[in-house]
């Protein structure tokens, strides 16, 4: 800190040491200090700290029981950095004197400024028992309040600075803050407003009500209050970030991630905003893009076990679930009781096929949230991939139970009741999980195969018939419904779809094929064996001339012997196909 500041008072007292009562030995080391005082109090006017810091230590050793040097110096030490040794001398300085309302203030700001709020508002609250506190000491006192999540009594210490100085718009700014805090968006929104009516290009004050106005569902006036922010302070990392949160919470994460990224853009450390980042790309299903960003929020919070599960997660979607297990096995350490680790380490164990390990920590989940469905849903997969029907059965029907609307219970324990041969309560529901979600091809044909099994004709041709419209290239469900035909006697069109399962198994085993040879080329051209390569291409494009990828490495490869008029053919083959299926 350079020259005095407001924020920070010096006491000064010319007669320092007049007043005291000493022997003749001690007269001239007394006046010597009093020397000193004066000389650092004239530094420290003049904004010369280092000077002003020599002239009060010197003062304080020879006359350490004197308070007003160790009250000065404490404003000093502080000001060149030392707030250590500045919240020593101001505690020594109360100790003598215990009533220096100026020494009070000075050491509520360096308890506030060097992260100890619980002890500024303890110092505040004396003062304040003492004498009223000013509007600014108030407004300190509130936000070392709202650091130790006081947040009622932080508001109420605000209100009363406010109604000290009723114009001072960023006070108003600072309460609407409080109260957003506290979730009471309609006092926050008056608040934002009327210090927006004090001072109407108050940037913090605009980013805030666009926040409010968000929480109360209205993103157009949340838009306008975020851009007007950033046009009155368009260097600020804060109002991307947040712009950024409106957006997402508004379910528009494309835009969300372009001021998630100006906001890093401006600050790269905000770590916040690169958290933001990762979190929204992983909802996109960009987790591979999401890493890295993971990876620096982790670095620069290792003691946080949120980052470190999602961290984890984006490994476990990307395929890396043996990469992930140890960050969850860290998050666990550090916050033992979240039953969300157990629930991801259990489906990273389940991705590498640990099922044994993945019910053991689904179970231990289970232990802390004992009515969480998604826990109860991994641990019956687990069971049912060890083929425990009765207790996959059962961890199944109690997710149903906690959550009858889940989106995927009823299917998986339709599959379940099939396999255990209860055939009602397998079709009940599965009914459940189609009327959800009509699109699920597989599920129709696995409905039609149960009905087919209960001797119900015409609702497994119904339901076969639904599948085949949604999975048009499956033999399966042609099969089944041949098979349900034959046995209603319609030998004719029994035969008619035996037929079309024939024609798309062939057309099945011919794509393996050309996929096969395809690959096998691919090898070939990387090697540089252009001609072998060649011939694996045109052998995969004779198993199925509508594999577009035959076409296009084939084109490639004609194109590195120079015959580029029979390559241009193959490429103009491949986006053609490509264009009818892409």
């Amino acid at each position: 800190m350079g020259k005095q500041s407001t924020r920070w008072r010096l006491a000064v007292s010319a007669g320092l040491l007049s007043a005291c009562v000493v022997c003749a030995g001690q007269k001239q080391a007394m006046e010597q200090a009093s020397a000193a005082f004066r000389a650092g109090s004239a530094a420290y006017a003049r904004g010369d700290m280092k000077t002003a810091r020599a002239d009060f230590s010197k003062a304080v050793k020879l006359a350490p029981d004197i308070e007003e040097g160790h009250a000065a110096l404490g404003v000093v030490l502080y000001a060149q950095g030392d707030p250590e040794r500045a919240i020593g001398e101001l505690e020594t300085a109360l100790h003598l004197k215990p009533d220096d309302r100026t020494a009070e203030e000075n050491l509520a700001r360096a308890y506030s400024q060097t992260g100890s709020p619980e002890k500024a508002a303890a110092v505040l609250q004396r003062m304040d028992d003492a004498a009223p506190l000013d509007g600014e000491l108030l407004a300190l006192w509130a936000r070392d309040l709202a650091a130790v999540s006081q947040t009622d009594a932080a508001i109420e210490v605000m209100r009363r600075a406010v109604a000290g100085a009723p114009q001072n718009a960023g006070l108003l700014d600072e309460l609407g803050s409080l109260e957003a805090q506290k979730e009471s968006w309609a006092a926050a929104d008056s608040s934002f407003r009327a210090a927006l009516q004090i001072d109407p290009n108050l940037a913090s004050a605009h980013m805030h009500l666009g926040v409010v106005l968000s929480h109360e569902q209205q993103p157009a006036q949340a838009a306008a209050e975020m851009s007007r922010a950033a046009e009155l302070d368009p260097k600020s990392a804060a109002i991307e970030y947040e712009w950024g949160n409106v957006l997402s919470a508004s379910g528009d994460d494309s835009d969300a991630m372009k001021h998630y990224q100006q906001a890093m853009a401006i600050d790269p450390n905000d770590t916040d905003a690169v958290y933001q980042m990762a979190l929204a790309l992983q909802r996109a299903g960009r987790s591979d893009e999401a890493l890295p960003l993971f990876r620096k929020v982790t670095a620069a919070r290792p003691t946080e076990a949120e980052p470190l599960i999602n961290l984890g997660l984006a490994l476990v979607q990307t395929g890396h679930a043996k990469d992930a297990i140890p960050l969850y096995q860290r998050a666990m350490g550090l916050d033992p009781q979240n039953s969300s680790v157990y629930l991801d380490l259990g489906a990273a164990y389940l991705q590498e096929s640990d099922i044994d390990d993945a019910i053991t920590q689904l179970q231990a989940g289970l232990k802390i949230t004992a009515e969480n469905p998604l826990l109860h849903y991994d641990l019956g997969l687990a069971y049912k991939l060890k083929d425990d029907l009765p207790d996959a059965i059962r961890e199944l029907e109690t997710t149903i139970r906690i959550q009858p609307d889940s989106p995927d219970a009823p299917y998986t324990l339709g599959i379940l009741y099939m396999q255990a041969g209860r055939f009602d309560e397998a079709v009940k529901n599965l009914r459940v999980a189609l009327a959800d979600r009509p699109e699920n091809g597989d599920g129709w044909s696995t409905l039609g195969s149960i009905y087919r099994q209960q001797g119900k004709y015409d609702e497994a041709a119904a339901a076969l018939r639904k599948a085949i419209e949604l999975l048009p290239q499956q033999p399966g469900p042609h099969i089944t419904l041949a098979a349900v035909l034959q046995e209603e006697g319609k030998t004719a069109e029994a035969a008619d779809e035996r037929k079309q399962a024939a024609a798309l198994t062939r057309v099945a085993v011919n794509r393996q094929r050309a996929v096969f040879s395809t690959n096998a080329g691919n090898v070939l051209l990387s090697k540089g064996q252009i001609a072998d390569a060649i011939a694996d291409f045109q052998d995969a494009i004779t198993s199925d001339p509508g594999y577009a990828e035959a076409h296009r490495q084939l084109a490639a490869a004609l194109a590195q012997q120079g015959r580029m008029k029979e390559a241009a053919t193959e490429r103009q083959k491949a986006e053609t196909l490509t264009a009818k299926t892409p």
